[in-house]
């Protein structure tokens, strides 16, 4: 019978939602005690508008399930994955906003869940030696991206980037690092809910991007920061081509020193 529920569910999100499709909703979410041991249950999150079961297990975010997620991502390419007993979204992007929830825990019927892997976005230990950047050095841009609404450095996403932009402007001997932070100003709707960021979140982003470089070593007056409303979306492989995620980022420019 779970089965056929299963086949039920895919059924319904292939009508619904085309495979490589940007998918953004709002949900409370639930998670799933699964069987596999630890670290192996899930989250899982309803799109109201298709009542389509997602499993968000993926994000780097976790969502919290006393709160609202806003969702984000793309339908898996293979939707027979189906470990968590929700269609799979891949790149996908969790944004726990300031909205109750009430708790909502499943059994793992019979779902094996996700046995932990350690994701490729991972910082390397700072004792970790490494190859200085070959000469002559030049100026390179990095991107940081954000969470909804939020200046938090994501564990193995944010901090993934900007490790290796801290790292460069060390080993390059930075002279100048220019930050440029954005905020997703533009109102967009979402769940028949207008979603916008407030303009204080860039420059709140920008000042914790600075604070990571000169917590590191890089010296205060090299660092300049500025922020304003984004524009345009610029989806690259930090944001893993999503479109609204490109628009919360921190746009990083780091000039050799001598």
């Amino acid at each position: 019978m779970k089965f056929l529920a299963v086949l039920g569910l895919l059924a319904t999100a292939s009508g619904a939602a085309t495979t490589g499709a940007e998918l953004r909703f709002l949900s409370c979410p639930v998670y799933r005690d699964t069987d596999a041991g630890k670290k192996s249950g899930c989250w899982l999150a309803t799109d109201p508008a298709s009542g389509i079961r997602y499993d968000i297990t993926t994000a780097p975010t976790k969502a919290d399930w006393n709160r609202a997620v806003l969702v984000e991502g793309r339908v898996a390419a293979n939707p027979a994955d189906n470990p968590c007993g929700g269609v799979v979204l891949e790149a996908a992007r969790v944004s726990v906003l300031d909205r109750p929830c009430t708790r909502h825990m499943l059994p793992a019927e019979g779902f094996p869940g996700r046995k932990f892997v350690l994701p490729d976005r991972n910082v390397r230990p700072l004792y970790a030696s490494h190859d200085l950047p070959p000469k002559p050095w030049v100026a390179q841009n990095f991107i940081i991206p954000f969470d909804f609404d939020s200046d938090f450095i994501t564990y193995q996403l944010s901090d993934y980037y900007l490790d290796r932009a801290v790292s460069y402007a060390l080993d390059v001997r930075a002279s100048r690092v220019d930050i440029m932070a954005y905020a997703a100003t533009k109102p967009t709707l979402v769940s028949g809910e207008r979603l916008a960021e407030d303009r204080a979140i860039a420059r709140s982003r920008a000042e914790r991007v600075r604070d990571w470089f000169t917590m590191r070593g890089i010296p205060l007056q090299v660092v300049h920061i500025r922020w304003q409303d984004a524009k345009v979306p610029r989806p690259g492989p930090e944001t893993d081509m999503l479109v609204a995620p490109s628009l919360r980022v921190v746009d990083i420019r780091i000039t050799p020193g001598a």
